[in-house]
């Protein structure tokens, strides 16, 4: 083949990646305009609700209005509390620099839409990374690319700060985004994960939220203190968190004395976190009513229309390790990328490994971004989120049982040090009638160091 024919082809090859990098960037584009359209559709889909409370209610006969005489003065209510809420998301959003540039003109349809991180795929340039100076360290949200991950020393994290005019204000530049042109119709199901949100920053930032994080992030806390008894040094251990939600444990974690990292699959869940971590100035500086949305299980009114004050402490006066991050993107295609083999003396799942397709594909991965005696500290039950994907031929979901999933994890090089059950809630309104209950397991599990692996199969 001649040097002009290699070249031709190899011109043809780097036209095909920049075309499809277009589309990728076209799609994440579209999806992430449907994600911040279901936060904007937030308070017309709250009212949608309300008038229909209000249609049932005028439909009773008279005499049974009667009863209810202090209905109408509710549903005010509800409207001022709906209200609270949007101007906190509102706030968020203002606050949040997208990753994109979403002036572009895209096309294509809602299905192909996706409500996640894009899967470590972002093609993102110089715009990956949001980063804001808390005290002396920073705290980064990234969205890795699938060549770079995101790593425990931050080697692969570039820090880029939020836009600041003269006036020390973030630059309204980047909102043009939030114009109503670029706002898409939404279904109801992509609004009801905004509530979603709201009703987890109770869990997570919430001071009412205490005792359902004393269920299930002190044991962690507790056992990670135990197993690394020596963390003020200039090399701190590295702690990765899949499935961080909202980040109160991932900081938790970084302020026990470790190089923290939270890793995160849904922009839903990533906008918020990025909110109260990099912009909240005070505790209690935001009011939300969270479970204002549900008429089911209260004891009174008062009780559902309660306000809960935001954030439960000021996380940039927290007392933070340096280093600690919020990674965007699926956890199989960030951390499965071979840089970041051996990079983590720990890794903490905390209702997280059953949000997996393959639940193996995770338990190896956790293994092989463990070092060598590295640990495993895990959290949660086995509610498979996709083992009711009905109708849906090309939709994965392996089950096993948590016998299966320990004996899985031996296979990999894993050697269980503690296990135990613990009675959990989940993101559960404390003063309901109902309360959904978790028999979670915990455990600790040590990856076997090479020479263990050898004597063992000696």
């Amino acid at each position: 083949m001649s040097l002009r024919r290699v070249d031709e082809q190899e011109e043809e090859e780097d036209e095909e990646r920049r075309r499809q990098r277009k589309a990728e960037e076209a799609l994440e584009v579209k999806s992430l305009r449907r994600i911040i359209s279901a936060y904007l559709n937030y308070p017309d889909a709250a009212e949608e609700d309300v008038k229909r409370y209000e249609r049932s209610y005028n439909k009773l006969p008279p005499a049974h209005k009667a009863l209810l005489s202090h209905c109408p003065l509710k549903f005010q209510r509800i409207r001022r509390c709906v209200s609270i809420n949007s101007y906190f998301i509102f706030n968020m959003l203002q606050e949040f620099e997208p990753p994109l540039d979403m002036s572009q003109d895209v096309d294509g349809g809602e299905d192909s839409l996706r409500e996640n991180v894009p899967n470590g795929h972002l093609f993102l340039g110089d715009r990956n990374v949001h980063s804001c100076q808390l005290n002396s360290t920073i705290v980064s949200l990234c969205f890795s690319t699938s060549d770079q991950g995101c790593s425990a020393e931050g080697s692969n994290v570039m820090c880029k700060s939020p836009k600041w005019d003269n006036t020390n204000e973030v630059s309204s530049s980047f909102h043009e985004w939030l114009d109503p042109s670029f706002q898409l119709n939404v279904p109801l199901v992509d609004v009801d994960k905004v509530r979603c949100v709201i009703r987890s920053i109770v869990r997570d930032w919430a001071a009412e939220g205490q005792k359902e994080r004393d269920q299930c992030y002190k044991p962690i806390l507790e056992e990670l203190d135990v197993l690394f008894p020596n963390r003020k040094t200039s090399s701190p251990p590295s702690c990765l968190v899949p499935g961080a939600g909202l980040g109160r444990l991932a900081l938790e974690i970084s302020c026990l004395g470790f190089i923290s990292q939270g890793n995160e699959f849904s922009y839903y869940m990533m906008i918020c976190s990025s909110f109260i971590l990099n912009h909240t100035q005070t505790a209690g500086e935001w009011t939300i009513y969270p479970w204002i949305h549900s008429n089911c299980n209260s004891l009174s009114d008062n009780d559902q229309l309660r306000p809960v004050s935001i954030p439960d402490i000021h996380p940039a006066s927290a007392g933070i390790t340096e280093g600690f991050s919020m990674c965007g993107g699926d956890f199989v295609e960030v951390y499965g990328d071979p840089s970041q083999m051996g990079s983590w003396d720990a890794v903490v799942t905390c209702f997280f490994i059953d949000t997996a397709h393959n639940i193996i594909e995770y338990i190896e991965i956790i293994s092989r971004i463990l070092k060598d005696g590295g640990v495993w500290i895990n959290l949660g039950p086995l509610l498979y989120h996709f083992a009711d994907m009905y109708g849906q031929e090309d939709e994965m979901s392996i089950e096993p049982s948590l016998e299966d999933v320990k004996s899985i994890a031996l296979n990999y090089g894993f050697q269980i040090e503690k296990e135990k059950t613990i009675e959990t809630t989940y993101s559960t309104n404390p003063k309901s009638m109902m309360q959904n209950r978790y028999y979670a397991a915990f455990w600790t599990m040590r990856k076997k160091s090479a020479t263990a692996k050898e004597v063992s199969l000696n």
